[in-house]
């Protein structure tokens, strides 16, 4: 049996400009959340966008040439820029399965494809026929809704090659263009969090099986999740490698960006987005030579070799970095597994609530999301009341109260303090105090 979360669509979520609220709620105003750090009201008297106005920028089909390799075949508009886009949606070592589904950015869109792997009986292709067909839009939120449209429309280019009707009928339906002046290399600007947080601001979080790619993301990594939430609240460059089949580990780039979120106004304002890049490869790594902060995946292995460009890679379930000072982040201590049970406690509550109540309106990934944000707040509000007092000064008990291990969690601490800037002198090193 495979993953469950392979197919699940990635959350709704906006990670730039304000988002409209969902048409089955347009009387109520709301939140909408980004991983890393955005927060956009879509107020009541705004109008929801449906999905007529998705702002789709591009389609486009590729095709692998025995001859001339990955080649884009066909796409609308015909002067877009899709350089490397034929590599971004069919990843490398793709020849190897059936089919797959890959989320990418391309300067400021980002696109979803997916790819399938026809047997064919001829010999000019090789006894296969491989092709991908794509999408790119502003916002990584729009492109679940068309994860079928693209699965159905790969396999009629793969039975019916150059038959594009349906590709043209739909671009002309959802096609948008980007705002002026911004091409395929600006950033937005960050939007910051504000602290209104409730179940209708999830909307669209339903998921193609019971348990989402969140609660996914979890179970993979068991207590590791905690390494790599500290990684992420630090900002740092996350490369996680897997083999194709990628889709699945799209998904954990994405939640791995949502273990930072904070919902405390001031908070992050001076550190650099987390930044979901999702599938990057070899003609990536000019672009990832100039972040300071990404989560990305790559199907690639020579990554590995390339250390100037992460600081943290993920090898399955294998965390570790090349980085002296960042090696004691690695072990999982005492408090770390005490966040773990608390967690697995929280989701086992609520399957109970939901088996007793026979309420399936309550979703996990709510809960985990909630977690860390609340586990996220509690870190910074600690911080930011002993930055204000007269003396500054930290204490194991601080440490204790925020979920923290006073000596573990050292090494994590003095590096959340230098990158957000926060004036607070650390005292744990004192016997009296631990």
């Amino acid at each position: 049996m495979g993953e469950p979360a392979d197919e699940a669509p990635l959350l709704f979520w906006a990670e730039g400009p304000a988002v409209s609220l969902p048409q089955a709620e347009p009387e109520r105003g709301g939140w909408s959340l980004a991983p890393g750090g955005g927060a956009a009201w879509g107020g009541p008297g705004e109008l929801p966008r449906g999905p007529e106005a998705d702002q789709i920028v591009a389609v486009f089909v590729v095709t692998f040439d025995p001859r001339s390799g990955n080649m884009v075949e066909w796409c609308l508009p015909q002067d877009i820029d899709l350089e490397g886009v034929e590599f971004k949606s069919m990843a490398s070592g793709s020849h190897k399965v059936q089919s797959d589904f890959i989320y990418f950015r391309k300067g400021l869109c980002f696109g979803l494809a997916c790819f399938e792997n026809m047997p064919v009986e001829s010999e000019l292709e090789r006894g296969a026929r491989m092709k991908s067909v794509g999408i790119l839009s502003p916002s990584y939120t729009l492109l679940y809704r068309y994860m079928h449209f693209l699965e159905n429309q790969v396999r009629h280019q793969l039975e019916m090659p150059g038959h594009y009707s349906h590709l043209e009928a739909f671009y002309d339906d959802k096609k948008g263009v980007l705002p002026a002046g911004k091409g395929t290399s600006s950033s937005q600007p960050p939007v910051h969090w504000l602290p209104s947080i409730h179940r209708y601001m999830y909307p669209e979080m339903k998921i193609t099986h019971p348990a989402g790619c969140m609660s996914q993301f979890i179970k993979f990594f068991g207590e590791q999740i905690f390494i790599l939430w500290k990684f992420a609240l630090l900002r740092k460059r996350i490369l996680i490698f897997s083999p194709p089949p990628v889709g699945v580990v799209c998904y954990r780039v994405y939640c791995c960006c949502c273990l930072a979120n904070v919902s405390l106004p001031g908070i992050g304002g001076t550190v650099p987005e987390s930044k979901p890049f999702f599938y990057v490869n070899v003609a990536d790594i000019e672009m990832l030579e100039t972040e300071v902060s990404y989560v990305a995946c790559t199907t690639e292995k020579i990554f590995e070799e390339k250390r100037d460009l992460y600081d943290v890679y993920v090898d399955n379930q294998n965390v570790k970095t090349h980085h002296e000072h960042l090696q004691p982040l690695l072990k999982i201590n005492s408090a770390d597994k005490e966040k773990y049970r608390r967690l697995n406690d929280q989701r086992q509550m609520l399957m109970y609530s939901q088996e007793v109540e026979d309420d399936c309106s309550s979703c996990e990934e709510d809960l985990f999301i909630l977690f860390f944000m609340e586990q996220n707040n509690r870190i910074f509000q600690t911080l930011m009341e002993v930055s204000a007092s007269q003396d500054k000064t930290l204490t194991a008990d601080h440490a204790r109260g925020m979920g923290l291990d006073p000596q573990g969690d050292r090494s994590f601490l003095m590096d959340l303090l230098e990158v957000y800037g926060i004036d607070v002198m650390l005292v744990i090193d004192n016997p009296c105090c631990t």
